[in-house]
This record gives C-alpha cells, structure tokens and sequence, in this order.
C-alpha cells in the first residue's frame, strides 16, 4: 500500500483528532524508523517519550513473545505474578513503602489521582465538624494531565478545555515556581496539589528544588497530598528513576503517576500511593494506600501479564545496560550542543527530556494553520529527524534512552543545518 493510499484511510475511517506529520510510517529498530517509501528517520521523539528502548529491542520483542505464549490477559479478579513483581519494583523505585494501582495510559494514571483526592477528602476526619469535606487539587499553568474530562479539567491550558464546558469542579492553576501564590490559594476545600517535576507538553519547564521542598512544607502543613505526574519525566528519561529527585532528591511524595516509557510502548500506566497513615471520620485509622477498596475503582486491561511482563523487561534493561546514566551524560551534551546552534534563545530539561526554544526571529513562522515550532518540526522530518512541539517556540528532543553518541551527532548537525536554511533562506 503507497502512501496517498494510507494517507485516504486516514481521511476516509479515522476520527481527525490530530494533525499529523508528512510521514507514514512502516518499521522501525533501534533509534531509527522508515516510512512506507523506505526512507530513514532517526526518532527523537520516541513517540512522544514513550519508546524508551527504541523500537523493536530484543528485550521488549521475547518479552512480548514469551509472555504471549504464556497467559496474555486475566481478569483483575485473580493474582498473577507479573504484576505483583511489577508493583514490587515500582515501589522500591519510589524507596517509600506504598502501593500501586494499574491502568492502561497516562490518563487512566492520573483519573486514579484524580479520585485519590475525592476519596481522601471525603473519608479523612477533618478539622472541625464544620469543615467541609475537601476535594478541590491545585495544578499549575501549563501543565498537562490527560484529556479525560478530570484530565483537561486539571491542565493548566485553555486550548485542550475549548468546547469541553462544563468542566469538572475541583481545580485551580497556578503560576509554576511560585511558592506564594500555592500558600495563597489553599483553601478549606483544597486537599492536594498535582505537579510534574519537569513538564513535558507544556514547554519543558522546569520546577525548583526550593519549590518542590516548599511544596512538600505546604503539604506537610495543611495536611495536603503532594502528588507527582511522572508520566513523561520519569522511569529514567530525565536521569533518574525519579524525574524529581533530578531536582530535590530529598523531597518524598504522597503519590505518583507514570505511562509512557513504563513498557517501552506497550500500553499501561501506574499509580503508586504512599502508605501514609489517615484518620477517618469514624475514628478508625487506615493508609492512604488502602483507601481505594473493592467497588471504588478499577480496571479491565490494566496490569495484565503480558503488560507488566513487558514493563519489567523494560526496566530491566535499563538497569543492566546503565541508561539512565547514559542519559545523564547526552543530555548534559545535547544541551551543551544546542546552546552554541544559531537560532535558539534558551535550552532547558534534564536527562534526555530536552526542550529548545527558538528565538524572535522564529516567531514569523506561523503559516496561519501551524505554530513556528510546528513548521520547524516538519522542515526537521524532511531531513530526516523527528521531534515533537512544545508550545508555540518550543521544541522537544526525546530520543530513546538507547541512543548512542554517533546519532545524537547526526540530530545535532541536521537541527543546525534546518535552523540555518530557515533563517538564511
């Protein structure tokens, strides 16, 4: 099939959610993918921070082939090992006791937050017998948590919340890095604040250690739960198992939530909840990582053997080839690299989570349909890179944690060639 023909069956049967990119895409292995006309791209978007080993590892591939010829799918009615062992390591990642609660993606990841904090606020004893039951989370501008109605609801962007009223209730953003405004805004209805270390769509900013330290304080004061949306920073990608102990390793969570990389592109998400000790209304006491009982939530596919069995090759592999490490090292170069390349104001990220942001001269660009960063990220496709946008000037590098120093060169020569020929045409 040539490429005007699935092209015409995207036209003709699926549903135009995205905007998507002149490429129609075959194969792929290691770092790289090729399109239906055979030609190479090197992935630096790893499907949006998700290919975390790249595309068809050995790893992924026998744990798939393996665990499918084994026992793919059980109801969550039943144990099986893999998912006990997954959430076994899951915990230990964090190194605070706690549980974890399974799903299929990011979103489903964050909607068990989302009722974490409905179900806390309604159970916990509260402060006097007139205070009201809490339930409202602070976020933050220019995050983003999901597109389910609790997930644009949460995220700090106007643009995923058009044409979606009413929104859930619930929810107030703030300014990113602003200690004052967070102290300001709690609230007798507040009982969590939501926050990504490192935000990924959003721009690729970056958090304080003084805020997320003052976070916690804040938190520990009001007895808020202090949550970490990991899903694109996390499991190794910005250099350590934990995106935030990038920033203040010394700062501990009262839950988490985690996707994309966490199967190297087999669906599923995560939710990891501290076991913290909560005083309930009745005067009975419980953990935070026990509030969730039989009836309150659950899932069909979330944490099925074949998924979790995936996920701990994944992880696995990390580990023994030392690619969070490895991630440390490019990134540190890749950001150095940038900032000598004409064209880009500032670089910002940790690990190979990496955003650069184009200058003024950029801002021109915008053909009326695409933003600048969009028109940049197609000139990029043409010569043969794939990165993903971030905002109007931003630019997200997010190659596999695989990738070797002679291909990171390769996407630093073509991002400086296609910068050069925009500027000098």
């Amino acid at each position: 099939m040539s490429d005007p023909e699935t092209r015409q069956l995207f036209t003709d049967y699926v549903v135009p959610t995205y905007g998507r990119y002149n490429a129609v895409l075959e194969r792929g292995e290691g770092v790289r993918v090729w399109d239906e006309q055979g030609k190479s791209y090197l992935d630096f978007g790893a499907g949006i921070a998700v290919s975390t080993l790249g595309h068809a590892h050995p790893a992924i591939v026998n744990a798939l082939k393996n665990q499918g010829a084994t026992l793919i799918h059980t109801s969550n009615l039943y144990y099986t090992r893999p998912q006990g062992e997954l959430a076994k390591r899951l915990v230990e990642i964090v190194g605070t006791p706690g549980k974890v609660f399974f799903s299929n993606s990011g979103a489903e990841a964050n909607e068990a937050l989302f009722k974490l904090v409905r179900k806390f606020g309604s159970e916990e004893k509260p402060k006097s017998s007139a205070a009201p039951a809490r339930f409202e989370t602070l976020t933050f501008n220019q995050s983003f948590h999901g597109r389910t109605m609790a997930g644009i609801s949460a995220t700090g962007q106007e643009k995923v919340k058009t044409g979606f009223s009413p929104l859930l209730p619930g929810f107030r953003h703030l300014p990113l890095n602003d200690l004052a405004a967070v102290e300001a805004a709690v609230s007798e209805q507040t009982a969590a604040i939501l926050v990504e270390a490192i935000q990924g769509e959003g721009g690729i900013r970056v958090t304080t250690a003084e805020f997320l330290r003052g976070l916690r304080r804040i938190c520990d004061r009001h007895n808020l739960l202090l949550m970490f949306d990991e899903i694109q920073c996390g499991l190794g990608r910005a250099g350590n198992w934990c995106g935030w102990r990038t920033i203040a390793p010394d700062v501990t969570p009262d839950a988490v939530s985690w996707a994309k990389g966490i199967a190297g592109g087999f669906p599923l998400g995560a939710t990891w909840f501290r076991a913290k000790p909560v005083s309930r209304q009745d005067g009975t006491e419980t953990l935070l990582c026990d509030l969730l009982q039989p009836g309150s939530h659950g899932t069909t596919f979330g944490g099925t053997p074949l998924a979790c069995t995936v996920s701990l090759a994944v992880l696995d592999t990390i580990r023994d080839q030392g690619l969070i490490e490895k991630a440390v090292t490019l990134g540190q170069f890749i950001q150095e690299q940038l900032r000598s390349i004409a064209g880009i104001q500032s670089v910002r990220g940790a690990g190979l989570i990496i955003g650069f942001e184009l200058d003024s001269r950029f801002e021109g660009f915008s053909n009326g349909k695409q933003l600048p960063s969009q028109v940049v990220v197609n000139r990029l496709l043409d010569s043969g890179l794939l990165t993903a946008p971030a905002g109007p000037l931003v630019i997200r590098l997010l190659p596999p944690l695989i990738v070797e120093r002679a291909e990171v060169d390769a996407a630093l020569t073509i991002i400086r060639q296609t910068l050069q020929r925009l500027l000098n045409p």
